[in-house]
């Protein structure tokens, strides 16, 4: 697992290579991405475990930057619903082994009612890439732990990619800010290494200070709210420690009972500044924080580096270098999936063969 948290960077590359031109969307991928879109702009994700957690942040995503209508749906949910969805939505399946049954199933489902499909998984010759519409490939590489760290993050950097194409096909983005998204994205696995030693020392010295904690609640807004989630799972299917992700403004709408010195938080406060709307989660998430600290709680935060004010808030701060809020889930995962490491290794837990899982589920 730590390995493959430290292919990332490379990892990233080889991904965006496959689909970039320089500062522009290769030609052949425009061309196969051509035609799959519903014309009403209505779009189902459905997807399991950490691949479900980056179809989340794909809604945000199309959304925000396409103007689409998303659902994202447990596939072992939607599998078993039956009836038929008459609004006949474009689909996106996503499975890192592209073989996970439940999403697997969802896929057929789809596709026999006739209904646009895109798979996005990390192997070209995989049942899910051949069977879907369109196939938007990772090239993350063989992943061997089961906890997912390198394919995560090639998935949020595709499904970013997606959002642009639609975003320019839709006339919502122009060529310049096109290439501007595409540049930012492009620094994304330079940034990543340049923060990965110092995330490894703090990590490690924060699972020593807080393994004694029996749950962690992880805390997120927005698009920030799908990492939540996906560190929540990370820590529980790494080191067996109890976790759970939600959003931020829910907090105090029950989960707040169960704070305490035995359950931290884990609060995502990064901000974009250019970006009005993120500075208004922010400063939301900032207000909590006050409280909280009022309260006694625990926290660690993920925050822009050099940000005092969160700093000064939380027990805990781990610094994560600015960019653009739809980017910053990219970096935030990656000191969130070290933690969980980290509190396994503190756990004597063997962290590539976490008990009662499989690296794929390919049974119902």
């Amino acid at each position: 697992m730590l390995r493959e948290i430290y292919e990332q960077p490379a990892a990233l590359r080889r991904t965006l290579a496959l689909y970039l031109n320089g500062n522009q969307l290769r030609g052949d991928v425009t061309e196969r991405l051509a035609g799959w879109a519903n014309p009403a702009g209505e779009v189902l994700i459905t997807a399991s475990g950490s691949s479900r957690h980056s179809g989340l942040a794909a809604e945000i995503l199309l959304e925000d930057l396409c103007g689409l209508a998303v659902d994202v749906e447990y596939a072992s949910e939607y599998s078993c619903r039956g009836g038929s969805d008459q609004r006949f939505p474009s689909v996106i399946v996503i499975s890192q082994s592209g073989e996970t049954s439940d999403t697997l199933a969802a896929l057929c489902e789809v596709s026999q009612r006739g209904e646009k499909t895109l798979a996005i998984t990390n192997a070209d010759s995989s049942t899910m890439a051949q069977k879907a519409g369109v196939s938007m490939l990772l090239a993350a590489g063989v992943e061997k732990a089961i906890p997912a760290t390198k394919s995560f993050t090639c998935q949020l950097a595709v499904l970013f990619l997606l959002a642009l194409y639609e975003a320019q096909r839709l006339g919502r983005m122009d060529a310049a800010t096109l290439a501007e998204n595409i540049a930012r994205l492009q620094a994304m696995p330079d940034a990543i290494e340049a923060q990965l030693d110092g995330w490894r020392d703090q990590m490690a010295a924060l699972a020593h200070k807080y393994n004694s904690a029996r749950t962690f609640l992880f805390l997120g807004r927005g698009i920030h709210y799908a990492i939540a989630r996906e560190g929540a799972l990370k820590l529980k299917e790494a080191s067996y420690v109890h976790a759970e992700g939600y959003p931020a403004g829910e907090l105090k709408h029950g989960p707040n009972a169960l704070v305490s010195e035995s359950v931290p938080l884990v609060v995502l406060a990064t901000v974009d500044r250019a970006l009005e709307a993120s500075v208004v989660r922010y400063e939301k998430t900032v207000q909590l924080l006050r409280e909280m600290k009022a309260q006694g709680a625990k926290v660690i935060a993920l925050a822009n580096a050099g940000d005092r004010e969160v700093a000064e808030l939380a027990t805990d701060c781990v610094p994560v270098q600015p960019t653009t809020e739809y980017l910053l889930p990219i970096t935030e995962v990656v000191p969130l999936q070290l933690f969980a490491y980290f509190m396994a290794m503190e756990r004597g837990v063997d962290v590539d063969r976490p008990r009662n899982l499989s690296k794929a589920v390919v049974e119902n």
